[in-house]
């Protein structure tokens, strides 16, 4: 999250986990987007490349022990209701192992594996950015 009282945007990542053309995604709690759906995911620490954010953030998220990812796509989200800015790198993967679990329940409520014709509402605009970049033959 962006520093209080600052007026620098937030570094994030995402991952698109994706198990038999459907997608992981996970309810949130907190800001930004409360309530919405999304994709794993948070912020880039400090001297953090981004790739290892994402492996990071989608393990402490899901307890998934995370493979090969490859960069999905780019974002940049102004979220007004939240007052935040981010700037994110999302990436994709089909390379884990393990059952995902609701490992941080202060953060998540909910998830599931949702095809393109099946997904909850409301999406969070990082997994509308993620759903918009991953084809037909990733996401059925």
């Amino acid at each position: 999250m962006p520093v209080p009282g600052t007026d620098i945007p937030g570094l994030g990542t995402g991952l698109a986990v994706l198990r038999d053309g459907k997608l992981l995604l996970y309810k949130r709690l907190k800001a930004p987007e409360a309530g919405f759906w999304n994709i794993v995911g948070g912020k880039v620490d400090h001297m953090e490349p981004a790739e290892s954010a994402a492996r990071r953030e989608a393990t402490e998220e899901t307890g998934l022990a995370i493979g090969n990812i490859d960069l999905l796509c780019t974002t940049e989200q102004i979220v007004e209701a939240d007052r935040q800015h981010w700037v994110s790198l999302i990436y994709v993967t089909d390379d884990f192992s393990g059952e995902p679990a609701l490992v941080e329940p202060d953060k998540l409520s909910d998830f599931g594996w949702f095809g393109r014709d099946e997904l909850p509402e409301p999406l969070s605009a990082f997994a509308q950015a993620a759903i918009a970049n991953l084809t037909e033959d990733e996401l059925r």
